[in-house]
């Protein structure tokens, strides 16, 4: 079937339009301050790669905290800096892209991760985004979710768990599976902007090795 170059998921021009509408009518939830509480940013930077609009995921490298786990461009804040000020660096400093606060057209929920995070997802579409230079010292890998993957009816997938809850993974590829809380904003990205659809992730289940 040939893309729609009208339909925002082939097309990253009215994505950005679509991205827009949505994120500006949504009322995103923050996590409040507390004793022990650290915050974090990260980037669902959308890019075209191989000619169709796709998310960049990472994965971490096998060292330091989160090793080899999937992620977003992303990371602490440091003294003085809003979590999109962070986003922006991390983005910059682990894989070379630059943005600024004109790319960015506005953020999901942050997210309680088990870890002591509270990790705000910011949307940035970068047009011409230029080579990827990712740093060895913080990514494994670097990796790209088309749209229309991540709007298939057949990406999250629900698995039970013995205490009647379920573990959402998000299914990018056939052995590429994210897991919150990097799945959980995926999620969020996919219901909210992509489908057009409310939907809150703060309570999904977190495998223990993500405290780490």
């Amino acid at each position: 079937m040939t893309p729609d170059p009208r339909d925002p998921l082939d097309d990253l021009d009215a994505f950005r339009t679509l991205a827009a509408d949505r994120l500006g009518s949504f009322e995103r939830t923050t996590v409040p301050d507390a004793p022990g509480l650290r915050r974090a940013g990260v980037v669902l930077c959308a890019v075209e790669h191989d000619g169709v609009p796709s998310v960049i995921v990472i994965r971490r490298a096998y060292r330091g905290r989160n090793a080899g786990q999937w992620g977003l461009p992303g990371g602490r804040l440091e003294d003085g800096e809003t979590p999109e000020q962070a986003a922006l660096r991390e983005l910059r400093e682990e894989i070379g892209l630059t943005a600024g606060p004109a790319d960015v057209l506005g953020g999901l929920d942050d997210f309680p991760a088990a870890s002591g995070f509270a990790i705000t997802p910011v949307v940035v579409v970068l047009e011409d985004p230029g080579p990827l230079t990712p740093s060895p010292d913080e990514v494994h890998s670097v990796h790209h979710a088309s749209l229309r993957r991540l709007a298939a009816d057949d990406t999250p997938k629900w698995v039970p768990q013995p205490d009647g809850g379920h573990l959402l993974q998000m299914w990018l590829g056939p052995d590429w599976r994210v897991h919150a809380p990097t799945g959980a904003m995926l999620w969020q990205f996919r219901e909210v902007v992509l489908l057009g659809r409310p939907a809150r992730v703060a309570d999904f289940v977190q495998p223990d090795w993500t405290r780490h």
